[in-house]
């Protein structure tokens, strides 16, 4: 969603601590992926499964589609991802679609699919640029099609039994429609009874209580403080807050990194979100709530000056850059790689043997 992709201010940093060529040979020597190589705009690499269902529904397959949600079951941290997949094709290429809401008029899945769809529409008519930068064109056409994903959440919430997904979806509608914060706890109490330790629910609540929406810096705090709190090992709850703390330094551009990472509060919810992530992949190595969870750790990892322990969450994501906290910046691919490659070159530079 555009807004989300924030453009970065001139926080100092250390990356310009090594030469270009010193960072590409650190890059080398630990076989990461060249800098040219790095996908800034997916988080983490292709879902197969989903591939073949793009390749059937732009077919007029609309059936793969549906079972391809159908078979995330009651998993909903998977039915939402999915959801999220179909939903984005959707935007693209409608047809098929269609075709599926009208073979099956009252069919949950496709509700849900066709009104998270206009989420993302709406996002992409508005564009990703500031306020100041967005025309009175583009603020109307995205208030309109928000209106009409409103109502169309209302459909899909009426079949959705205790599937949490349909209200999880309207949370960055909250956002763009300003709900208040009586109709945002309503709707977080529905997303709450049906499942109150969805880790993509949280963090899209936590942004909707941040000061640049709908709350404050120390709503946001609260907010992830919170999370962290009711969270077991490997729900990934302890990175809400995280976001929270990133989202405070990345809007007080008097805030230097290097300083503000490292208070102590901030390194002990870091090396709980170390060790959150830690448990969710030994469940389940190939968990894909992890990559983003990784980025966001190494970002903090390397601000703490602890290069070992950040280098150690890049690399098995590494390729891939389209997450924050790597998407606020105007290359996230670059951003990305300058931060890993000092990472690298801290590593070789305190340890020469190390590979």
């Amino acid at each position: 969603m555009g807004l989300f992709r924030k453009g970065r201010g001139t926080n100092p940093n250390r990356v310009g601590s090594f030469s270009d060529k010193q960072l590409a040979a650190a890059a080398r020597q630990f076989g990461l992926v060249a800098a040219e190589g790095i996908d800034g705009g997916a988080a983490m690499a292709p879902d197969p499964r989903f591939e073949e269902v793009r390749s059937a529904v732009l077919a007029g397959n609309w059936r793969a589609g549906a079972a391809y949600l159908e078979e995330a079951g009651r998993d909903w941290a998977e039915r939402h991802r999915r959801c999220g997949a179909l939903a984005a094709q959707a935007v693209a290429d409608d047809g098929w679609l269609l075709a599926w809401r009208t073979a099956r008029r009252e069919d949950p899945g496709a509700a849900l699919v066709n009104a998270r769809s206009l989420v993302d529409l709406a996002w992409e008519v508005r564009g990703g640029g500031l306020a100041g930068a967005t025309t009175q064109e583009q603020f109307a056409g995205f208030h309109r099609v928000l209106a009409q994903a409103r109502e169309a959440f209302a459909a899909a919430q009426e079949w959705a039994g205790d599937d949490p997904c349909p209200f999880i979806a309207e949370l960055p509608l909250a956002m763009g429609l300003g709900y208040d914060h009586e109709t945002f706890a309503a709707l977080w109490a529905e997303v709450e009874r049906r499942d109150p330790h969805h880790v993509g629910a949280h963090h899209a609540a936590l942004q909707y209580w941040c000061a640049k929406w709908r709350g404050s810096h120390e709503a946001a705090e609260e907010f992830g403080r919170a999370a962290a709190a009711k969270g077991a090992a490997g729900q990934l709850l302890s990175t809400i807050v995280l976001d929270a703390y990133f989202e405070y330094e990345i809007t007080d551009e008097t805030l230097n990194p290097g300083t503000y990472y490292q208070q102590p509060h901030i390194v002990a919810a870091t090396d709980a979100a170390l060790a959150d992530v830690a448990a969710a992949h030994a469940k389940d190595p190939h968990d894909r709530r992890l990559p983003p969870a990784r980025h966001m750790l190494g970002h903090f990892l390397y601000w703490q000056n602890r290069y070992e322990e950040a280098l150690e969450q890049f690399r098995p994501v590494d390729g891939y850059a389209g997450t924050t906290p790597w998407s606020y910046y105007g290359d996230p691919a670059q951003r990305y790689a300058r931060v890993r490659d000092y990472c690298a070159a801290q590593v070789l530079h305190r340890n020469p043997a190390a590979r």
